[in-house]
Formats: structure tokens, sequence, C-alpha cells
């Protein structure tokens, strides 16, 4: 875990996760998640969570920012931020779900960017948070 001074491109990254999660739809658990994505090109991309009825059958914020990013033309995490939680901004790690699913787009070291509950930023390597992760090689 890492608290260093946060770049202009990873601050905006943390922004829109922070600006998305106001747009979750959690009417059961009622932990709204933002999640965005900055790609290999520059472009941002985000998701929050959405539950469903059916519930546990709704989606991460993660995963559907993967999906939007994927959607809109992007193949690689360059930075990913996660802001979740019940009332006040709280720190938020991937559940092992999300974790796996950035992995197969992003490096072992991608960063990761989490708000902790002071509202200072976190950041983990996707490797300090999946260490030894299953993938496929072509």
């Amino acid at each position: 875990m890492k608290r260093n001074r946060l770049t202009k491109q990873q601050q905006r990254v943390l922004d829109a996760a922070r600006d998305v999660r106001a747009k979750a739809h959690a009417p059961y658990s009622r932990y709204s998640v933002g999640a965005a994505i900055l790609d290999e090109n520059g472009a941002l991309h985000v998701g929050c969570n959405v539950e469903n009825a059916a519930y546990p059958a709704g989606s991460c914020a993660e995963q559907n920012a993967i999906g939007a990013m994927l959607a809109g033309g992007g193949r690689r995490i360059a930075a990913i931020a996660a802001v979740g939680g019940h009332d006040a901004v709280e720190a938020c790690t991937p559940c092992g779900g999300c974790r796996q699913r950035i992995r197969e787009f992003a490096d072992a070291d991608t960063r990761i960017l989490l708000l902790a509950e002071d509202g200072e930023h976190v950041s983990y390597t996707v490797e300090e948070l999946l260490p030894a992760a299953f993938h496929l090689t072509n």
C-alpha cells in the first residue's frame, strides 16, 4: 500500500470514480461503489454497481467500468480507481472476482487507487491485491 502524491491523471481517475458513485443502484445493500478506468489511450471510462432484485445477481462497479472500457475501444487498464461505502467515503477494495477481472486487463504493477476513511488516497498494485493471479498465456 502506498500513500504517495497523486499525478493529475490519477486524481482525474479518482475524482471520476467518486462522481459516478452517486449514480449507483444499490437499494438492497445500500453500498454504493463507483469505479473509473484510464485506458492505454488516455480515455476515461466509468461504472457503478447495479444491484438486482434477484440478489446477488447484480454487477460490480469495476466490472461495469471494464465493460465500458472495452465498448469504448480500450484494451488495457493504465489506472483504475474505486470509491465505495455506506455513508462517508471509506476504503473499498475490489472483491475477489473484480480483482481477477482487473488482472485480465492490467499488468501486475498497475495501480488500483482507493480512498481511505480519512479522505486520503491509498493505492495497491494488482499483484499486492491478487498475488499469484491466475492467467492464461497464449
